[in-house]
This record gives C-alpha cells, structure tokens and sequence, in this order.
C-alpha cells in the first residue's frame, strides 16, 4: 500500500475510533452457512444516551476492510449534520476469501448458487432480523460492496420488494444479465430507491464496460422514483475509485437530510412564487417517510424559510410556520411567536401584542428569549395607542 495511502486510511481509522466509540465484534451463528460468521458493528455516540432514536442502518459486504473508511465519512459528515448518524454493520468476507465463495453465481442463469444463494439467505433470513432485534434501527436500510459483492448487493433488488432502500455498487464486476435486469426492474419499481454506481477511469476493462451499458440502461429507464448517480473518477484505478466514492454516495442518498444550503435556497426555494412552509415541512416529512429520519426542524432552517417569507411579503404563511414551531416545539415560545410576527406584519398590533404576551411565558428558543418578547409587547401597545 503507498504510503500515502498509508497515511490517510490511518486518518479514517482515527475518526472512525473516536467517533464510534461503541465499535464492537459479534459473532453470528448461521444455520444458512453452516457456520459462524463474523461482523463488526459500529454505534453512533449518541446511542445510549438518546435511548428513544432510531437510526438507520448501512450494511457493508467486504466489510474487513470497507467498515473503517465508511464509519470515517459518516462520522465527518454527521458531525456537520450533514449526513445523519447511522448504524454501521461490516461484515468480514476476507480472511480466507469467503468473499468468492459468498458470491458464487450460476453463470447461464446470472443468480445466486449454491454457498452465494446460502450467503443470500443469510443476510435477508438471519442477519438483518438479527440487528433489527438487537438494536434501535429504523426501517431504511443501505447496503454497499465493491466489485463482485457490488455486484451481490444488485439481486436484493431482483425481489418484488426490495429488501434495501439504497444500494452503493463501488466497481461492480456485474453478474451476467446483469445490465438489463436492474435496468428493467428501475423502469417498473413503484417506491423511492437510492442507486450509487461508480468506476474509476483506469478501473478493469472487463468490469467497466458493462457498468457502462448499465448506466445507459438506467437512464432509459428514466423512472423518477429511482435516485441515481453515476461517477467515474479520473486518475483512479479499481481501487482508489474507493475513496472518491464514498462520501459522494453517502451525501447522495441523503441530501435531502442536509440542512439548507445555498444551493437550495437559490435553485429550489427562492424560485417559489409561494408555498415556502409547505416546502420546510415537505422538507422534514421526506426525512421521516423516506429516509427513516425523525428530527426536529432545525432552528437553521425554520429561519431561512421565516426570512423568505418575510422578504416576499407572504405574511399569511407565518399561520403554517406557527404549526410547524408547535408541532417540533410544543414547549417553546416559536408558535406564538410567528402568529404575533403575522398580526404585526398585516397591520393588526392589537392581536400582535396579545400572541407576543403569550410568547413571553413559554420557553425561549434559538434567537428569541423573553426580553425580545417585552420589547415587541411594547412596540405592539405603542402602535395600538397610535392607531385609536
């Protein structure tokens, strides 16, 4: 391995210590396999101490050596809340290149066979049952491997309901047949899936010419249900692609997660001519019924979207913003505070004052405290006198 190299897998391997501080060996009993088969598990570091979350869960083939850089990406990009936490389970495929075994095909057929149709069952029958029971995990699964078990990971699709919501094939060497079916498949499939495909530009010849006939098959397809990206990385090989890959499918699959950006803002809420809090909680509803994700808006963006609405005049939306504050923060003074803002702004400092009175006996959040709200009842009054 060049030293470079070295030198940043030591890098991931120090975040990924750090970060999952709950990473931990278990040893799994398969009547599938016929034997004992080993993963790595890694929890986020909030685990014990938000004993009601759910996280989801990225299951790794190859996992000997594809858990540390994986556990690396997302412990940067949840630490920016870009990418939320996950459970992360490795399982170890290498030591006497089980890898091959586990992914044995019929070739005529292009299915698992014999020991990979066992290592099929394994991951669906027992495996996944098993850290469903075991841990707090929500409904949406991932799963990732790099070349044959890339390739292993597509059948899972093959099911009438796929057993995995999003898929990462790092340099698949396809199955045969391969190329068509996922393709037809995407063209009728009729919930949200997540698909990541990459190469490296010096990768196999023999492995990129099919993935080449897959991503114009997917883009066929066109099914807008299917979340696709398609990379091919310049200057990497079969295996640096790796690196480049991970993280770009990670923020893929969950942008919708990320915060808004100005990107966002700019190419999908600033074009609005209205309906800025039915974005916010379109926003947040994708992260809970798609994505298994169930936070609180984040003040963040509850704010950017309050600044659209105040900048566009849309004062009668601040109502929907004032559901949206009771519903995440039921405690606070964020409600009563956009009804009081949407009072103020119409022109009604009577009603303004009296929701801002409200306002100052609840909770102070981010920005808004209980001295804001005395200096607004006051404003509110001198306004209401002025007017008679």
């Amino acid at each position: 391995m060049p030293q470079i190299m070295k030198k940043v897998y030591l890098l991931i391997t120090l975040i990924s210590v750090s970060v999952f501080a709950q990473k931990k060996f278990d040893n799994i009993k398969s009547e599938k396999l016929g034997e004992e088969r080993r993963i790595t598990i890694g929890l986020p570091a909030s685990y014990d101490a938000k004993s009601d979350r759910k996280y989801p869960v990225l299951y790794l083939l190859d996992g000997d050596y594809l858990f540390d850089p994986f556990s690396g990406a997302v412990s940067y990009g949840s630490y920016w809340d870009d990418i939320p936490e996950m459970i992360i389970i490795g399982i170890h495929q290498n030591k006497d290149e089980e890898r091959y075994d586990d992914t044995t095909i019929d070739q005529n057929e292009g299915l698992p066979f014999e020991k990979g149709a066992k290592f099929f069952e394994f991951i669906g029958a027992e495996l996944i049952p098993y850290v469903e029971k075991k841990y707090r995990t929500s409904p949406f699964r991932i799963i990732a491997g790099h070349d044959v078990t890339a390739s292993f990971a597509n059948f899972y699709l093959y099911k009438e309901n796929p057993l995995f919501n999003a898929y990462i094939c790092l340099s698949p060497e396809l199955a045969p047949k391969m190329e068509v079916r996922i393709a037809e498949k995407f063209a009728k499939i009729q919930k949200p899936v997540f698909y990541y495909l990459s190469a490296g530009e010096g990768d196999i010849k023999k492995i990129k010419e099919p993935i080449e006939k897959l991503n114009s098959n997917i883009k066929i397809a066109n099914n807008p249900l299917v979340n696709y990206k398609y990379e091919v990385f310049k200057g990497a090989t079969h295996y640096t692609e790796v690196l480049h890959s991970i993280p770009s499918a990670l923020y893929q699959i969950f942008e919708a997660y990320r915060p808004i950006n100005s990107a966002e803002y700019n190419d999908k809420i600033a074009v609005l001519e209205t309906g800025y809090a039915d974005y916010l909680e379109k926003k947040y509803n994708t992260m809970s019924e798609i994505l298994g994700v169930q936070i609180p808006v984040r003040m963040s963006d509850f704010k950017v979207i309050e600044n659209v609405i105040l900048k566009k005049n849309a004062y009668d939306e601040l109502g929907k913003m004032a559901e949206i504050g009771n519903v995440n923060y039921p405690k606070a003074m964020l409600g009563e505070y956009e009804l009081g803002l949407m009072y103020e702004k119409m022109g009604d400092p009577k009603h303004a004052s009296k929701k801002y009175q409200n306002a100052s006996q609840m909770e102070p959040i981010g920005d808004l405290n209980k001295d804001l709200m005395y200096e607004k009842i006051d404003e509110m009054n001198t306004l209401a006198k002025k007017s008679k």
